[in-house]
């Protein structure tokens, strides 16, 4: 099993692009992503995950987010998720 992507702190606007691109990369097999340092988690980093799970699922894996902050959860929830809910590949 492959070790976790331990995400940067801000997933906003400015870590969108690098962190696509880093997913992207990714997509091979199931992905589990470390939130321990995440301190935001913006919309824009939201829909880079949920693209990652659909892209995933689509070839037979599963992503899952672990590790996270209260604060991450409360943000997650302000944008209507939860980790379950943002990794499942629904459409």
């Amino acid at each position: 099993m492959a070790e976790p992507y331990k995400l940067p702190p801000k997933l906003d606007l400015s870590a969108a692009t690098a962190l696509a691109a880093d997913l992207k990369d990714r997509l091979d097999g199931d992905l589990t992503l470390d939130a321990s340092d995440v301190t935001q988690f913006g919309a824009l980093g939201a829909q880079v995950v949920a693209s990652a799970a659909l892209s995933l699922s689509a070839a037979g894996h599963r992503l899952s987010l672990v590790q996270t902050s209260d604060r991450v959860l409360e943000q997650l929830s302000h944008l209507g998720f939860t980790p379950e809910t943002l990794t499942e590949a629904t459409v």
